[in-house]
This record gives structure tokens, C-alpha cells and sequence, in this order.
């Protein structure tokens, strides 16, 4: 049997898309808690919250599905199947990303509210893209699964028994599951949140504000931003119309250099001069207010050294990592060390008593309040793991672990 030839162009155009899923499929396998979050933000935004439950399951296996059909197009496995399950793919996100890209230009410039989810998640933190970047990409593999489509006959399957095909594509599907599963019980493989190792979380939330003495009853009320500094300037204009702009320490000098200066000179206006501009956190609503409103927030992140461990949702805190052996383990360590060990939630503070109460907790857990929609969630996107440890010193990311791994 003569061998089929295949066009440069079709073999061009199937390694393309083959990449293209298996890019997408990998960049939210290694977050599969990320994509999970991502899923349940659409079924909120389409109405459909009892779906809840189901979001990280169904996130996973969606994973599987887009790198299983690149694994199966690159290695030419049942290509006729493989080109149908593209455009069955393909044909519900070109329609959706569509509805998503209109919804948003709605919304934009006609105030319309559909709670769009803003961001796609399609390519997961990896690349953010917005609803119609999203559209417009998909239009471009919309074209490319349609040509493979037509052309699939001319694809030649592996040389490969069908059996031998199937198992083939079943290791594609395990890779896909098994990083999942690791990803799960530990942390993300490349990590893309704003609390990787290494960056100054002080600057991204708080902007080095100096730190804070709680002990001290007359400690200053905290701002999440640097205020700008202003000098202070003073008008004054003689007879002749000769005009004099002082500062406060002109102010204070001015009859020694200049005795009869307020006899000669008449106060007219004062001006108020910006020098620095005030200097705004990257991103506004991180907090950790106890049950009487005070924020800790600065006091902690820019400390010699902090433990924080972040349980964004205390009902679906891990209740086999509270009472592990392991966290008995992290809570001794730090009272040993003198180490200042604090929790930081989502829930409500009716809530944390009880959580306290529950798992006799010896460590104070503090609130960062937030719109359950809009967010920002800066604590549920601070580590994938419920709950999840970050070390900090002096404001840096040192150490991030899931508590499998405290």
C-alpha cells in the first residue's frame, strides 16, 4: 500500500492546534484549583450557583478533555474522532466566548449588568486575555479545526492497532490527570499568584508602610496607601505689588534676614504644592481586622518574620489538616521560636469564633472583608491550598507550602 503524502500546510496546521491545546490544557492542569475557582465564577455569573460543588471536578476533567485531543492530534491518533471532538469543542466556546465578548461591550459602554467574568481563564494565570482577545483567538482556531476538519481523511492515523491507538491516548489523558492530582495534594508547579517566592508583598498590597507598634496605646491609625507630601507655601505681596512665596521655615527666619518684613508685607493667600504624589497599593482591600476593627495588616506583613496561614473559606477549610498532627506540629513550633503564627480569612467573625471554638485554636485568625462577587480575592488567590502557609520576612515571600507539607 502506497504511503499517503501529506501537505506541508496540514501537518503545519495540525502541530499549531495540537500546541494550542495542549498549552491551554497543561496551563490549567498545573492549577487545577485555579481553573476550579475560574469555573465556579462562570456558573455564578450564568445564574447558576448550585453548581458549586461540582466546579473543581468538572474543571479537571475539562483539563483532560483539551489535553487528551491535542495529545491525540499530535500523535495522529483516531483522527477522524479526534477532528470531530475539536469542532464539538471548538463550536460551544466559539459560541460562548462570543456572548461573553458582546455581554462585556455592554456592560463597557451601555451599563448594562450581566456579572461577565472579565478575565476568560483560558490559558489559566498564564496569559490573561480579555473577552475579546478571547473571541478573536478562537475565531482563528474556529478556521484552523474547520480546515482540519475537511481535511481529516487526508490525516493518516499512527500506524498503530486500534486497541494500541486508544492506549496511546489514555497516557495522553493520564499525564493530564495525574499533574492534576499532584498539583491538588501539593501546590501549582509554576506558581503565577502575586505571593510567589521572592517579590516584596509589602509593596504590591501595602507600600512599605512603616511598622507598627500595636503595644503602644497611642499607635497611629493604618492606611493602605502613601499619602503625598505636600509643602505648605504662604503668599504675601508688598505696596508695589512685589509678591514673597515662603515655606514654614521661611516663616520662622524671615525677621532675621528681613526685620520689618510683616510691616511691609501683607499676607495673601496660602498654597499647598504637591512634591510627591501619593503613592497608591497596586491593589486595595488586603486587611486583618480582629473583632474590633483594628487592621493588622501592615503590622504583620512588614514583621521580622510571619507565619500566615490563609483559609479563604472556613467551611471549606481542610477539617483533616486542622486536626493533623502536622498542624500541632507547625502551632508548637512557632510558640517555641517566639514566631508570630496568625490566621486570615473570607468568613465572617461569627464564623472564626466558632472555628476557634471547634478546633480549640490557640492563634488569633483575622477577617479581610470582601464583596463575595466582585472580590478582590486576594486571600483565595494567595495559595492553593485550604489551608495554606506563607512565610514572610520582613515583607518577602519566603516559603509557600500546602499543609500536606507543613
Amino acid at each position: 500500500m502506497k504511503k499517503q503524502k501529506q501537505s506541508t500546510w496540514l501537518i503545519l496546521l495540525r502541530l499549531a492546534l495540537a500546541g494550542v491545546f495542549l498549552f491551554s490544557g497543561m496551563s490549567k492542569a498545573i492549577d487545577p484549583v485555579g481553573w476550579g475557582i475560574k469555573m465556579d465564577e462562570y456558573f455564578t455569573s450564568f445564574g447558576m450557583g448550585f453548581m458549586h460543588p461540582f466546579s473543581l471536578w468538572l474543571g479537571i476533567l475539562v483539563n483532560i478533555a483539551e489535553f487528551t485531543l491535542g495529545f491525540m492530534l499530535l500523535f495522529k491518533i483516531r483522527v477522524r474522532l479526534t477532528s470531530l471532538g475539536y469542532l464539538l469543542f471548538m463550536t460551544f466556546f466559539f459560541f460562548l466566548t462570543a456572548w461573553l465578548a458582546i455581554a462585556e461591550h455592554l456592560e463597557i459602554n451601555y451599563g448594562y449588568n450581566f456579572g461577565v467574568v472579565r478575565d476568560c481563564g483560558c490559558f489559566g494565570q498564564a496569559i490573561k486575555m480579555s473577552n475579546l482577545q478571547t473571541f478573536l483567538k478562537n475565531v482563528v482556531l474556529m478556521i484552523m479545526t474547520l480546515l482540519i476538519f475537511a481535511k481529516r481523511k487526508a490525516i493518516p492515523d499512527i500506524r498503530l492497532t486500534i486497541f494500541g491507538q486508544w492506549l496511546f491516548a489514555c497516557i495522553g489523558a493520564g499525564i493530564a490527570l495525574l499533574i492534576q492530582i499532584y498539583c491538588l495534594r501539593n501546590l501549582p508547579l509554576i506558581d503565577f499568584s502575586n505571593w510567589k517566592k521572592k517579590p516584596n508583598i509589602v509593596e504590591w498590597v501595602l507600600n512599605k508602610l512603616p511598622k507598627f507598634d500595636f503595644t503602644n496605646s497611642n499607635a497611629v491609625e493604618l492606611f493602605i496607601e502613601k499619602p503625598a507630601e505636600i509643602e505648605i507655601l504662604f503668599l504675601y505681596q508688598n505696596a508695589n505689588g512685589e509678591e514673597k512665596l515662603l515655606t514654614m521655615e521661611d516663616m520662622n527666619n524671615i525677621t532675621e534676614t528681613y526685620p520689618k518684613f510683616y510691616e511691609e508685607f501683607d499676607y495673601v493667600d496660602r498654597i499647598d504644592s504637591v512634591i510627591v504624589e501619593a503613592v497608591h497599593p497596586k491593589i486595595s482591600g488586603f486587611s486583618m481586622l480582629n473583632n474590633q476593627g483594628r487592621d493588622f495588616a501592615s503590622f504583620f506583613l512588614n514583621n521580622e518574620e510571619t507565619y500566615l496561614l490563609f483559609m479563604h473559606d472556613l467551611d471549606e477549610t481542610n477539617d483533616e489538616a486542622m486536626k493533623s498532627e502536622k498542624m500541632l506540629n507547625l502551632v508548637s513550633y512557632c510558640e517555641k521560636n517566639n514566631i508570630d503564627l496568625v490566621g486570615i480569612t473570607n468568613s465572617p467573625l461569627d464564623e472564626i469564633d466558632k472555628f476557634i471554638e471547634k478546633y480549640s485554636i490557640t492563634f488569633p485568625i483575622y477577617y479581610n472583608q470582601i464583596d463575595p462577587v466582585k472580590g478582590p480575592f486576594i486571600v483565595r488567590d494567595a495559595i492553593r491550598s485550604n489551608p495554606g502557609l506563607i512565610i514572610l520576612k520582613n515583607g518577602i515571600v519566603v516559603e509557600k507550602r500546602a499543609w500536606r507539607k507543613f
